[in-house]
């Protein structure tokens, strides 16, 4: 169980894709205009990432180490295939908005870097569980990016659902300022800023668990004996 533990916190936190290692950045800062758009991304991420991790556990001893980079490639593309496909079967709205950002999941350095360092040398079920860590951990982060900005640039939360979730989603969107826009928020640069301040947060909270997890340094007490003289009459 401790070995599980720590795949799942290091996927979720202490080495999660976007704010510890800043991979996958493009999609990341690009498709996370709303909750929609960053929910339908980080959905085809989890799958490519939980798909290609555990098939490249099973073909980890078959694959020469000379085509071995080519070979995960490969594998990943074939899922990102899988994705882009049922993305188009079963949310096309959503799979038109999305774009070219579909195919470019196989570009991703998280999913190729995780594959290369953990799934390429591990068993099937801890590659699985890692890749299932790491991709939600990356969703979750390309989530809550998506629903700041959102939440800043338009004064709105879940928005447009019915792209993913079809005309049963159409009144889940909350509406918090009526007749607001806030632009800087929506275009590129409102993305490295919360993404920036999502950073600045983890590593605040990091610093300040390590510090409460260190032991206060005490200093030895020393007694002083002072030594009282005196002339009696």
């Amino acid at each position: 169980m401790s070995q599980w533990r720590e795949l799942a916190r290091s996927g979720l936190w202490s080495n999660n894709p976007a704010l510890v290692q800043l991979l996958g950045l493009c999609p990341l800062l690009a498709v996370s205009g709303s909750v929609v758009n960053a929910l339908g991304l980080a959905l085809a991420t989890l799958l490519v990432m939980v798909g290609a991790s555990t098939a490249i556990s099973l073909i980890r001893h078959q694959v020469p180490s000379a085509v071995r980079l080519p070979a995960f490639v490969m594998v990943i593309a074939a899922f990102v295939t899988c994705a882009e496909l049922l993305m188009a079967a079963y949310a096309y709205p959503l799979y038109q908005v999305l774009g070219i950002f579909i195919p470019l999941i196989v570009t991703n350095c998280a999913i190729l870097g995780r594959a290369d360092a953990f799934a390429s040398r591990q068993p099937v079920l801890p590659a699985a569980i890692d890749g299932f860590m790491m991709g939600l951990g990356f969703g979750a982060v390309l989530v809550l990016l998506g629903a700041l900005r959102e939440l800043l640039g338009q004064g709105t939360l879940f928005s447009d659902l019915a792209l993913l979730f079809g005309p049963q989603a159409a009144n889940w969107q909350l509406t918090v300022a009526d007749d607001y826009q806030f632009l800087f928020f929506v275009l590129p640069p409102g993305a490295f800023f919360v993404a920036g301040l999502l950073i600045a947060l983890k590593n605040a909270i990091d610093q300040r668990s390590a510090a409460r997890a260190k032991p206060v340094a005490t200093t030895p007490r020393t007694e002083r004996r002072v030594r009282v003289t005196g002339t009696i009459k």
